[in-house]
């Protein structure tokens, strides 16, 4: 080789790295932009009323942002029934604090809740495709696998809810739990142990799920890791065995030191052979690993049960899960390949009939039969498709938690199994086809082409609760939970003529439904039908007698109907139920005010504000019970609180104003009556435009 030439190569071998480093570049950046156009719409997409209430909009913990007592509650393991529509929580710290940051950092302003999971998604592409670069050394399937991810239509649903921030941050947190165990893999050293010990506890921390992290690593030493492979000689071994027989048979030597000094010939030209004996170590190595997962398992398991979460036997027959899971995992499969028809919530039948259960297992049977037959050869087929079939099994329904047969949100980290399995396994199908690359790269821009656009649209119908529920109950059959929070949406929305037509439809599915009998009460007190309310509050508390808001609205009924006996007794009740509760004190308080008594009354308003400091409704109504007795100066001081927490509160400016112009101080109070009447308050513009001064 001439000098020029080797000053060539050595020249285009430093440039390699760098070439590949640009390449590498270029994916990244194509696949982030992909992302973001394809979900974009979340940024123009509202809270929703299933969920996100008592994970964001309504959780007093979570509405202060960043405070001591609320990472305190972040962190505690148990029951809560703050809420009535909250029956149970996991326990899921991490979770709790980014919702936390995200209200710190921007408030209730749903967009910002939106683009956070958004960012969080588009972090789990990019370091999916890395991660299994890393691990496979094959750019084009990782980058691949990492579209598929980024964009199938299932995965709308744990981007554009905001209640599911727990998957995407959790997924987070198991893909660098991948990336920090292919390191220890690759250098065997106790700190990137303990890296992938540190991102294992903190994913477990955002959603349980991640039990089966553990399974899947095991997976991974099967492929791309091959750890269950014999140690091999080297192909540089293998030719300096070959040139010492040639040697030897010229010098003539024997056929039998011909025959031992040869490599074998039995095992064709694979350099790798799998040993199962090689299980043993690998299991024993993740031991701390299966330890943290048990003790997740244990503590959820728990917290659901207590809550009443976790379905019987006796509710629900272990033949029927067993028929659901296999139903589950063949039409996740069908919709991986054609994602029509996806809805936030997919009823539970209670059974499928044989023509449904025995085509699903034998199925599922055939695929594992096939897998497993052809694993020596393809060995990502054994790993993609158990990863697809174990990371499943926590939420597949033999645990049944929730109303649901199965949920989009569900396959956000097991697809990937299967996305693996295209990625490689397509390819080989066409490996001796002469257009092979050409037909991948066609088909792979059409099926990424088609998925982009599905996702669009499906992010389009998170736009709000209504828009949401619309389409689900257009694609599958009527839900009383999607019915009642339709009709609750409508509630919110003043209409509750339409409010009540959804109760009703949903009553008639689920006539056992205590929140549609409850949500159906609250829409007759705001039409003012107090008899109607009521009667639907005591149905609520005959299904679930601690029912704490069903006791506290049948108590603001009967006060506004002029019973406060009863209504004093209700929130008595309530109390008796949840005492911590700040609403029933100030609702209590309320109660007191209206019957005369205000010194029981401003000692409920003291209990409601030392549970929840940021209530301003408390604030204000203490001010006007300080007011009747006198107390001006206490009076102004709670308004004033009141309007640090709510300066667009116009009853308060209005009691303020009435405040300072019984101490004399009539400029003020002319300054708050404006300020009331530019935020709506009635009484204030009839009052200045009696004075002539109307705006």
């Amino acid at each position: 080789m001439s000098e020029t030439t080797r000053r060539k190569v050595k020249a285009t071998t430093r440039k390699q790295p760098w070439q590949e480093k640009e390449r590498m570049l270029v994916v990244c950046f194509l696949l982030a932009a992909v992302v973001l156009i394809a979900f974009w719409q979340v940024a123009r997409c509202d809270f929703i009323n299933l969920d996100d209430p008592s994970y964001v909009t309504k959780n007093g913990h979570i509405q202060h942002g960043v405070t001591m007592e609320g990472m305190r509650w972040a962190f505690r393991i148990g029951y809560d029934r703050d809420w009535h529509y909250l029956t149970w929580m996991y326990w899921h710290p991490l979770t709790w604090m980014s919702h936390m940051l995200d209200v710190q950092l921007f408030g209730m302003n749903p967009r910002w809740h939106h683009l956070t999971n958004l960012l969080l998604h588009i972090a789990n592409t990019l370091a999916l495709f890395l991660v299994l670069y890393r691990m496979t050394k094959a750019r084009w399937q990782s980058a691949f696998v990492a579209a598929l991810f980024a964009l199938h239509p299932l995965h709308v649903e744990s981007v554009a809810w905001v209640a599911e921030r727990k998957d995407v941050l959790s997924t987070f947190f198991w893909i660098l739990s991948m990336g920090a165990y292919a390191r220890y893999v690759e250098r065997r050293r106790l700190q990137e142990y303990l890296t992938l010990l540190v991102c294992f506890a903190l994913g477990l921390m955002a959603k349980p799920m991640l039990v089966t992290l553990p399974f899947a690593l095991l997976l991974l030493d099967y492929w791309p890791l091959r750890r269950f492979e014999a140690k091999r000689p080297d192909r540089a071994t293998s030719v300096e065995v070959n040139k010492r027989a040639e040697a030897e048979k010229r010098r003539g030597k024997s056929g039998r030191r011909q025959k031992a000094s040869a490599p074998e010939e039995t095992e064709g030209p694979a350099d790798y052979r799998y040993q199962l004996r090689l299980i043993g170590p690998l299991l024993r190595e993740k031991i701390p690993l299966f330890a943290m997962a048990a003790l997740s398992s244990v503590i959820t398991y728990m917290v659901q049960q207590k809550g009443g979460a976790v379905e019987s036997l006796e509710g629900l027959p272990l033949r029927a899960r067993l028929a659901n899971a296999f139903v589950s995992y063949c039409v996740y499969m069908g919709k991986m390949l054609w994602p029509d028809n996806l809805a936030i919530l997919y009823p539970h039948p209670g059974s499928w009939p044989l023509w449904q259960t025995v085509p699903a297992v034998l199925l599922f049977a055939a695929i594992t039969a096939a897998v497993i037959r052809a694993a020596l050869k393809f060995p990502y087929l054994l790993s993609g498709w158990l990863w697809y079939v174990g990371t499943l099994v926590p939420v597949i329904g033999i645990v049944q938690s929730g109303m649901q047969a199965r949920a989009d949100r569900f396959t956000y980290i097991p697809l990937i199994g299967l996305f693996i399995i295209a990625a490689w396994g397509i390819p080989d199908l066409l490996k001796k086809w002469r257009y092979r690359n050409q037909a991948l790269i066609a088909s792979s821009a059409v099926v990424l082409s088609c998925f982009f656009v599905a996702t669009w649209v499906q992010v389009g119908y998170w736009q709000n609760s209504i828009t949401l529920y619309n389409h689900s109950l257009a694609v599958t059959p009527p839900s009383g939970l999607i019915l009642n929070n339709r009709g609750t949406a409508y509630s919110n929305l003043g209409d509750y003529a339409r409010a009540i037509r959804d109760f009703d439809s949903a009553l008639k599915i689920s006539p056992g439904y205590p929140d549609a009998y409850y949500n159906r009460g609250v829409a007759y007190n705001a039409l003012g039908d107090y008899t109607r309310a009521i009667g639907d509050f005591d149905r609520t508390i005959k299904i679930d007698p601690e029912y704490t808001d069903a006791y506290i609205n049948r108590g603001v009924a009967y006060g506004t109907l002029g019973d406060y006996t009863r209504a004093i007794s209700d929130f008595d009740r309530a109390l008796r139920i949840n005492p911590e509760y700040a609403k029933t004190y100030y609702n209590r308080g309320t109660a007191y005010g209206m019957a005369g008594d205000y010194t029981r009354a401003i000692s409920d308003f003291d209990r409601a504000v030392s549970i929840d400091p940021e209530y301003a409704d408390v604030y204000d109504s203490r001010g006007a019970a300080y007011g009747t007795l006198g107390d001006y100066t206490r009076a102004i001081s709670d308004f004033d609180r009141a309007l640090r927490i709510n300066p667009e509160y116009a009853i308060a400016y209005y009691n303020r104003a009435m405040a300072y112009n019984i101490v004399g101080n009539h400029a003020r109070a002319f300054a708050d009556l404006e300020q009331a009447a530019r935020f709506g308050n009635e009484a204030a513009r009839a009052l200045l435009k009696s004075q002539g001064k109307n705006r």
